[in-house]
């Protein structure tokens, strides 16, 4: 497990990931770290570009709010934090295709004050 900061617009929210579900996914992101990308939005969901590339490890296709993933169809870092486009309630959060969940982030609700276009940045907190 590793204690990360994933600052979105300039707001910092603490994070963990942990490498219990997708072990390699997440040594390949702490590797990586610092990574810097622009965000996108699909629904409640924040996602970016980053450099790793990861097979599909223990993927799933529901997640919970305040969940991270490694989306390996667009080797994009995804945060969860409502539902998406393709969720048929609040409570159902489905990806557009499988993820490896990789973390968790706190205060979730925060983000939807964010939106497309902003700098994203995740590197180890200290």
């Amino acid at each position: 497990m590793a204690d990360v900061i994933i600052d979105v617009g300039g707001e910092e929210f603490n994070a963990r990931l942990s490498d219990e579900r997708s072990p390699e996914t997440v040594r390949l992101i702490l590797d990586a770290l610092p990574i810097e990308s622009v965000a996108r939005q699909w629904g409640d969901e924040i996602y970016f570009e980053i450099p790793v590339q990861a097979a599909l490890e223990n993927g799933v296709d529901k997640v919970a709010v305040g969940d991270l993933g490694y989306w390996p169809d667009g080797q994009c870092f995804c945060i969860f934090y409502g539902p998406t486009p393709m969720s048929r309630s609040a409570e159902e959060i489905i990806p557009a295709s499988a993820v490896n969940v990789v973390g968790t982030i706190e205060k979730p609700d925060a983000l939807k004050s964010h939106a497309a276009g902003e700098v994203v940045v995740i590197r180890l907190a200290e």
